[in-house]
């Protein structure tokens, strides 16, 4: 991608959601292949939590691998935040989106359930 096209696109961003129009977040943030990565492993980590259930394994032992998993999706939770708020909510902000602050602190309400 060259510097120009990149240009283009923060400029139709920021255009987008200043202007309310409905959009996807088709773009790449710096960390997806990190956050790909921890999902499939927080995949794998459910599936043995599975087999444990099915192998009829110890529940204190099951609480504790489920506890792992929570705490590996919330850490890439925060990956994902964290690239939201360095990329997307700049945009959101430099075009003066309140809609998109509003609709960060929902998916923050629910992710902190």
């Amino acid at each position: 991608m060259d510097e120009h096209h990149e240009y283009d696109h923060e400029h139709d961003h920021a255009y987008l959601h200043a202007h309310g129009i409905p959009h996807s977040h088709g773009h790449v943030h710096e960390n997806q292949k990190a956050v790909i990565n921890r999902l499939s492993r927080a995949i794998g980590h459910l599936e043995k939590v599975r087999r444990m259930v099915e192998d009829g394994e110890d529940c204190s032992d099951v609480l504790i691998q489920l506890a792992a998993v929570r705490s590996a999706l919330d850490n890439t939770g925060k990956v994902i935040l964290k690239d939201h708020m360095r990329h997307c909510m700049v945009d959101a902000v430099a075009a003066g989106d309140q809609e998109a602050i509003d609709d960060l602190c929902q998916a923050i309400d629910k992710f902190m359930k």
